[in-house]
């Protein structure tokens, strides 16, 4: 779980049930990172009411600060809820994304074990 999560609302009043749905879906977000970089994770969230000609909408914005980098996603519905909803989605990409560029090893796992299993055999012989 992501311990430093900052909730804002520009224009919009937080409410409760809005900002314990932010820190579940937000604080869940620890497990698409390195191990080396959950201590020292933190997030930003900015919850907007834009009103437009047709109605009002939600705004949600999220920063990620993780080590070398900043992710960020934007997005914005009718629904706030909804739009947290996607911007978890836009996040997760990104920060599995950032896993693989940093961590070497995964997803070359196989082509490893392969090289090492026929080296076993040569020394058997």
């Amino acid at each position: 779980m992501i311990k430093s999560i900052d909730i804002t609302g520009i224009k919009y009043d937080l409410d409760e049930t809005t900002k314990k749905y932010v820190i579940k879906k937000i604080g869940k977000l620890d497990r698409y990172l390195p191990r080396r970089a959950r201590s020292s994770v933190s997030a930003e969230v900015k919850l907007k009411e834009v009103n437009r000609e047709h109605g009002n909408k939600y705004e949600v914005e999220v920063v990620f600060q993780v080590p070398d980098k900043t992710i960020t996603a934007t997005d914005s519905t009718v629904n706030m809820l909804a739009a947290v909803d996607i911007v978890e989605a836009k996040i997760v990409a990104q920060l599995r994304k950032y896993k693989q560029a940093t961590i070497s090893h995964v997803g070359s796992r196989r082509i490893l074990s392969r090289f090492k299993r026929s080296f076993d055999r040569e020394l058997q012989d």
